[in-house]
């Protein structure tokens, strides 16, 4: 079935000014002066509790103030990308404006209060994720760079034939094609985990596959298209028991809930800032030390050298053995401007609020007909991700998603999700997909519901 994409027409901004604007659509007026940075629970934590968390720290994000082909915007395609919150934005064009300059090479003032926020920035992405020490905080260009760094680094140098990599169907590619690669570089082999009858990875069966030729175990925390959640401390203990080392895959995770790295015991963690309200461009690895320090070199040049030869050069500690050339400066002190946000609210809070959204989105998608969500059934013992991937009966994705933005202004994603090997286990080249973040609110998912409604009512005139 081809999938219909029609002209996109403009769209235009509400003025954030307009009292119209501002009653029609119950939005506090917002700014971008520097008393925008104070987060939303601190700034009203004595509101009442009947207040939802997405319609609190809306007015903190410009970007969702707007209307797209003339319909309110309703953005649910946060497991894609998160929106930025105004105290984001100010850190950038701080910087920019204010500090700009090289980090770690200079004297002068300017230099110096650049190296400072990007360093404390890694010292917050340390304690957000409860690291030991923030010299096992890697800075990258995003997750997918940090996945590849473990691969060639510690994976060329570990691994040899016979050895075994074993991974689940439902990665991202980012987390398979770069063990692709290294197995066939090294004649290391990867070993795929399939689902079971609940749509989750089989975790029973994961015990069994692994063995003392199991060298690592690449696991997603959530899953970005079944919207499951794995035991990764668990599953870290079932690895360390036989000599094996874990990548959690932590984009979907580290956004929504409490991940503490210390707790899971994980080897190494990869996520990425602009699912959690932080600049694209950058993401990070984390890695326990004695691993680290023990890493060659992911890529020559600049910052990551302790002396130059001309015949051979030396290197330096971690993680500024891993960070060659001029980093993303701006991106990282972002980053550390979204994690201050995020914390003032409360990880906990946040996920709390998102359990809710997730199963009122779940409800109410079941009452489309004909509709087919992937993933686990909620449960009391079986908690979703806030997050719902979909098909509707005879009716493209793609098809789907382009008349929800072109008749509705709602924001959903349709394809693979980079995740092709799970589509064809489920039998399917794509889906539509549904993701909400904690600045959403149940009006939004009341207006995607009606609006998919009337989409496959539209469609199904044709039938």
């Amino acid at each position: 079935m081809e999938a219909v994409v029609p002209k996109l027409p403009p769209f235009n901004f509400l003025n954030p000014n307009s009292t119209v604007a501002v009653r029609r659509l119950g939005f506090r007026r917002f700014s971008f002066s520097s008393s925008s940075s104070l987060s939303p629970s601190v700034s009203v934590s004595a509101e009442s509790e009947s207040v939802s968390l997405g319609r609190i720290t809306r007015p903190d994000f410009p970007i969702l103030h707007q209307e797209v082909n003339g319909k309110k915007l309703v953005y649910l395609d946060n497991a894609a990308t998160s929106q930025k919150p105004v105290a984001v934005i100010k850190a950038l064009q701080n910087y920019y404006e204010a500090y700009n300059s090289n980090v770690h090479r200079g004297i002068h003032y300017l230099s110096a209060k650049a190296t400072d926020e990007y360093e404390m920035s890694r010292k917050k992405v340390a304690a957000f994720i409860n690291a030991s020490d923030s010299r096992e905080i890697v800075f990258t260009r995003n997750a997918t760079e940090a996945i590849n760094l473990v691969a060639y680094s510690w994976g060329l140098s570990n691994l040899k034939p016979g050895d075994e990599i074993v991974l689940t169907i439902a990665e991202h590619h980012s987390a398979i094609v770069p063990w692709q690669l290294v197995s066939q570089k090294t004649g290391a082999m990867l070993k795929f985990l399939n689902l079971n009858e609940d749509e989750i990875p089989d975790l029973d069966k994961l015990k069994e596959m692994l063995s003392r030729k199991t060298k690592l175990v690449v696991i997603h925390h959530v899953s970005n298209v079944l919207a499951s959640v794995l035991p990764i401390e668990e599953i870290v203990h079932w690895a360390h028991d036989i000599g094996a080392k874990v990548l959690v895959d932590a984009c979907q995770s580290v956004p929504h809930m409490v991940v503490d790295v210390q707790g899971l015991d994980t080897d190494f963690l990869v996520a990425s800032s602009h699912k959690m309200c932080g600049p694209t461009g950058i993401g990070f690895l984390y890695g326990k030390s004695v691993l680290l320090s023990a890493m060659p070199p992911f890529l020559g040049g600049g910052e990551m050298i302790s002396d130059v030869f001309l015949d051979h050069s030396t290197y330096a500690d971690p993680p500024s053995r891993f960070e060659a050339g001029t980093p993303a400066i701006g991106e990282a002190i972002g980053l550390g401007a979204a994690i201050d946000y995020l914390s003032a609210i409360g990880m906990q809070r946040i996920h709390e609020y998102e359990m809710e959204l997730a199963m009122y989105l779940y409800e109410n998608l079941l009452s489309i007909p004909n509709v087919r969500i992937y993933g686990p059934k909620p449960s009391e013992n079986v908690h979703r991700a806030a997050l719902c991937s979909f098909n509707v009966e005879n009716i493209h994705p793609t098809d789907i998603a382009t008349i929800l933005d072109q008749q509705h202004g709602v924001a959903i994603r349709s394809g693979h999700h980079c995740a092709q090997p799970l589509h064809r286990h489920l039998g399917v080249n794509a889906s539509a997909r549904a993701s909400l973040y904690f600045y959403n609110t149940k009006e939004d998912i009341d207006d995607f519901i009606q609006a998919l409604k009337e989409t496959v009512n539209f469609f199904n005139m044709f039938r």
